[in-house]
């Protein structure tokens, strides 16, 4: 059977791009992989060095997890910090990663641009991160977004170095992996890129929102004048709204507005009106889970203790193993 890896950031509550972009596969994949679900405690560390709530952000994530669907009697789901053996292979894997590569690195530039004050080693080591979390598994699969995808190839390149300098076939080349053939990419309520918490909270909508602050949101997207002729293509300021649609809408819905978007008749209130309507009736279930787990400690803790054991199991296999190719030894 397959190993797939994947995980989601611990700086808090899961929105909508995280559903769909990952979490809505990983309950598809549960039941034909062998799956490792992590919560990525370590990467959210990079961009949030000191963090007001570690242990609530954890908790969050991993309740969310729960609610949206994934068991942990078929996908083992843990913590990053729980496997120290994830960050012996990181080390190993900075021993063969070249600076060149790294400050090339997209995510990377992005970040910098984006906190200037905040450039540490980490950020810049964050796709050798990725890759620890990863090959730790042997993974073959790995679900990601778009903008992940330069970081999963970075991965194939740690991973076939470490073959080719020490001469084996140890780690499997891992690729991006989803059900629908496509990645996707749920866009932010500002129209200007993804949803995600880096853009503030007025961008995105969380698992866990309430349908009053909901529709709050999705009212005050942003949104433009309205077309001037007659099937024109859409604008930035305008398309976020209708791809959020194509996600969370039937289709004759999304065509009903769409084509009185092309007829000149689209009023940006009733569309709206429409699109949180959608987004609480597709989050309802989750978010009624989510209030009945957030309150059973034992069971989180139940859950989170198992997936250790069973996460603990694969890696320590893994670094037994590369320590021996290395030239490890006891005496």
């Amino acid at each position: 059977m397959e190993t797939v890896v994947s995980g989601i950031r611990s700086t808090g509550k899961l929105h909508l791009g995280n559903y769909y972009g990952a979490v809505k596969n990983f309950v598809q994949m549960q039941h034909e992989y062998n799956c490792f679900f992590f919560i990525a405690d370590y990467h959210s560390l990079t961009t949030h060095p000191t963090p007001q709530d570690q242990h609530g952000n954890v908790k969050q994530v991993l309740v969310e997890y729960l609610a949206a669907g994934i068991d942990p009697e078929k996908a083992t789901i843990y913590v990053q910090s729980d496997l120290p053996e994830i960050v012996e292979l990181y080390l190993y894997l900075n021993m063969n990663a070249y600076m060149g590569e790294l400050e090339r690195s997209a995510s990377f530039k992005d970040k910098v641009r984006a906190n200037p004050d905040n450039i540490n080693a980490g950020l810049l080591t964050y796709p050798v991160l990725m890759a620890a979390d990863i090959l730790i598994h042997r993974a073959t699969k790995v679900p990601v977004g778009k903008d992940q995808e330069q970081h999963l190839e970075m991965a194939r390149t740690f991973g076939n170095r470490f073959n080719r300098l020490y001469k084996t076939d140890y780690f499997p080349e891992p690729y991006a992996f989803s059900f629908s053939n496509q990645l996707v990419k749920v866009p932010g309520l500002d129209g200007k890129g993804k949803m995600g918490k880096s853009e503030g909270e007025a961008n995105a909508v969380y698992l866990s929102d309430e349908p009053e602050v909901i529709r709050k949101k999705v009212m005050r997207a942003v949104s433009d004048s309205g077309p001037t002729e007659e099937n024109q293509p859409k604008p930035e300021a305008i398309q976020h709204l209708f791809d959020l649609m194509k996600v969370v809408s039937a289709p004759d819905t999304l065509a009903h507005f769409d084509g009185l978007y092309n007829n000149c008749q689209i009023r940006y209130g009733d569309l709206k009106k429409q699109l949180a309507d959608d987004i609480i009736t597709v989050t309802a279930p989750m978010r009624e889970k989510i209030h009945a787990i957030s309150n059973d400690t034992s069971y989180l803790r139940q859950v989170a203790l198992h997936g250790a054991l069973k996460a603990r199991e694969s890696a320590s296999k893994t670094i037994k193993e590369v320590r021996e190719i290395i030239g490890f030894k006891e005496f």
